[in-house]
């Protein structure tokens, strides 16, 4: 037995690696811990909540003798943290949030998991997950690799540049183990509408306007939620101590062409003539310090590991369009935050 504790794993590739590591590891006890946000939705993991290896616990990993007391309570043998502030927009408007989640909040955890193992690191791991954004931007060629230097551009990738710093410190000062990854643009069903696709599905469905930043010109690479919680699960327990991987999905797309691409599958779902949400398209002013392109070399994993995407993005996104077209309450409850009282109908009282 083995307890495992996920942090932000409400949120949306949190969800996806709970109801994964929970189903593929019934003889691990899989404790989600998560301050329930505008982003955390226990809604995500209905389906599961039943399990008997499953526990959750709100918290906030910002507060250190909350995240002390935990620790005091339960021996870990495991930590994957995912808990973080992840939108830059919100970054932008408000950096010392992000700052005091992604970067206080991972020392508090580095700390309390040094404190509780003291230096018997046998069959422990500190995994931290962070982004590709951390790397800053590519122009037209290029790809980032593990080394590539990090230069980020924005509050939100400068936080997590900060907390993966603590990590390898925490590791090369302490000998605390570790392993880090850096994944690219994540997407799928659970996603909060505040992200391109999800937001962009229910604005077609609604017939509102698609919110797309200056020319639609930036380049990203997609990775199916799924495949990540699968790259997690195999980094976790096959990857070297002390390594950093980099998870992407080999699908790069222009803003612009991925909204086409959404327009007419949406079209086609919906019964609309072809071209109908191409008509939504409003462009919008471009955020500031907004990166050109993004592109992960996710070869290292393959090598290493054998990990590859299961999907293509085409595929995918269809997937996700149907997932969001079959689960509207879903995404009424969330546009509309009823979604946050699923903790007090459920969890309060327990």
């Amino acid at each position: 037995m083995k307890n495992i504790l996920i942090t932000g794993g409400a949120g949306f590739i949190g969800s996806h690696l709970v109801r994964w590591m929970l189903n593929k590891y019934p003889e691990y006890t899989i404790i989600n811990l998560d301050k329930l946000t505008y982003a955390g939705n226990l809604e995500n993991l209905r389906d599961i909540e039943h399990l008997p290896n499953y526990r959750f616990i709100k918290g906030d990993i910002v507060d250190a003798g909350f995240i002390q007391g935990l620790f005091a309570d339960i021996a870990f043998d495991g930590i994957i943290h995912l808990a973080a502030e992840s939108h830059v927009d919100r970054s932008i408007a408000n950096p010392i949030e992000f700052v005091m989640t992604n970067v206080v909040g991972t020392v508090n955890l580095l700390n309390a998991a040094k404190h509780q193992w003291k230096d018997n690191y046998t069959d422990k791991l500190f995994y931290h997950v962070s982004t590709d954004e951390v790397y800053g931007s590519l122009g037209e060629t290029g790809i980032f690799t593990e080394t590539t230097p990090y230069d980020p551009h924005s509050p939100y990738s400068a936080s997590k540049a900060s907390s993966d710093h603590f990590v390898r410190a925490y590791a090369d000062t302490y000998g605390l183990p570790v392993v880090l990854s850096n994944c690219s643009n994540n997407y799928g069903p659970y996603q909060f509408p505040e992200k391109l696709l999800p937001l962009a599905i229910n604005n077609i469905l609604h017939s509102k306007p698609i919110p797309v930043y200056g020319k639609g010109e930036n380049i990203r690479d997609w990775l199916w939620v799924i495949d990540h919680a699968r790259a997690i699960d195999l980094i976790y327990h096959e990857g070297k101590r002390g390594e950093t991987y980099n998870i992407g999905g080999f699908n790069e797309w222009k803003n612009i062409d991925l909204i086409y691409a959404l327009c007419s599958i949406m079209d086609n779902k919906l019964g609309r003539p072809e071209g109908t949400s191409r008509g939504l398209i409003t462009f919008v002013k471009d955020r500031a310090g907004h990166d050109l392109r993004y592109a992960i070399d996710a070869g290292k994993l393959n090598r290493e590991l054998g990990w590859e995407p299961s999907l293509q993005f085409e595929e995918g996104l269809a997937k996700t369009v149907d997932w969001y077209l079959e689960n509207t309450e879903w995404m009424e409850h969330v546009t509309s935050g009823n979604y946050q009282n699923y903790y007090q109908q459920q969890y309060a009282n327990r």
